[in-house]
């Protein structure tokens, strides 16, 4: 294990050519060859996958530019959300910390540096749970600190520690309790504006199968916050409707950020100014596109609104 960089946990499926873009970018960052890479692949879901998850399985044994490359084969169909949740746990508990991708992201080559920069800096940090590598494009978003505190948590290329993982609830039945004894669904569900406590609920009667849902609730009730860049390097290639929580959009369409980010915020509270800027990003969706993103998706969370929960300190 490289001992500078955190390690790679790259979670694949079904879609070659996706994963290959997701490889050649992420081989492209700059501290790649320091890196080692773990790639958990998938197994198929029917005979129907089989083809698809060979063909994956074929190139991500050629892959190479990383400093070790350890290939996870699944014997059988975990499905996105167990696949990821106890690849997360595999890595953390070894490592301490990671860094996630999926089979639809595409990496500013200086992403690396800046995941590895902020897992280090803000390592011994309690309050920090979550460091995401994207950002909406937000109008004026050069506004806004170079990286800045937020309480949404991210999945389009984020990273943890083992003691903020450590925290994460698979139960939703206990999160959506304790929501409710603290009173808090309606900051929970950004002022009543997004039916996050209802996603909840779907996965409780196991209608989806979110990861994410579950991370993003137990970030909320630990009062956790999130660090994210003001300019995404992260884009999502995945709005094609090729993959299990994706539909055709254009709406999260960003242009990667190409220059290195050395700025790390040192005010560990939530950047209000960055709240307001979401919301009105949040505003611009036509409602019906948004609402079937997010029964679509179900794995995707950042929150947004004006002073939409209470001001964290």
């Amino acid at each position: 294990m490289s001992n500078s960089c955190a390690p790679i946990a790259l979670f694949v499926f079904n879609r070659p050519w996706h994963t290959r873009r997701t490889v050649e970018a992420l081989t492209d960052n700059e501290l790649a060859a320091e890196s080692d890479l773990f790639v958990f692949s998938d197994g198929p879901r029917s005979d129907a996958d089989s083809k698809a998850v060979q063909e994956v399985r074929a190139y991500i044994r050629s892959i190479t530019g990383f400093h070790q490359v350890t290939i996870i084969e699944r014997d059988r169909n975990f499905g996105l959300a167990q696949s990821i949740i106890s690849g997360v746990t595999e890595i953390v508990n070894r490592f301490g910390r990671i860094i996630v991708l999926e089979d639809d992201l595409v990496t500013s080559r200086h992403f690396l540096r800046y995941m590895n920069g902020a897992l280090t800096r803000y390592q011994n940090i309690d309050k920090v749970m979550h460091v995401a590598g994207y950002m909406f494009p937000v109008k004026d978003a050069d506004k806004l600190p170079n990286t800045f505190f937020y309480r949404g948590t991210s999945c389009w290329g984020w990273g943890t520690w083992k003691r903020a993982w450590y925290k994460f609830e698979p139960d939703s039945a206990k999160l959506i309790q304790k929501i409710k004894d603290g009173k808090l669904t309606y900051e929970f569900n950004i002022l009543g504006s997004i039916n996050y406590m209802g996603m909840l609920k779907a996965q409780a009667k196991n209608s989806i199968d979110s990861w994410a849902i579950r991370w993003y609730a137990g970030v909320f009730l630990n009062q956790g916050l999130c660090l994210h860049p003001a300019q995404s390097l992260v884009q999502n290639i995945g709005h094609d409707n090729s993959g299990v929580h994706s539909s055709r959009s254009d709406v999260y369409t960003v242009n990667l950020h190409n220059e290195q980010i050395t700025y790390f915020e040192t005010i560990i509270k939530e950047n209000i100014d960055a709240v307001y800027s979401l919301k009105e990003y949040f505003e611009s969706i036509t409602p019906a596109l948004y609402t079937k993103i997010i029964k679509k998706i179900g794995n995707f969370f950042l929150l947004g609104g004006k002073r939409l929960y209470k001001k964290i300190s």
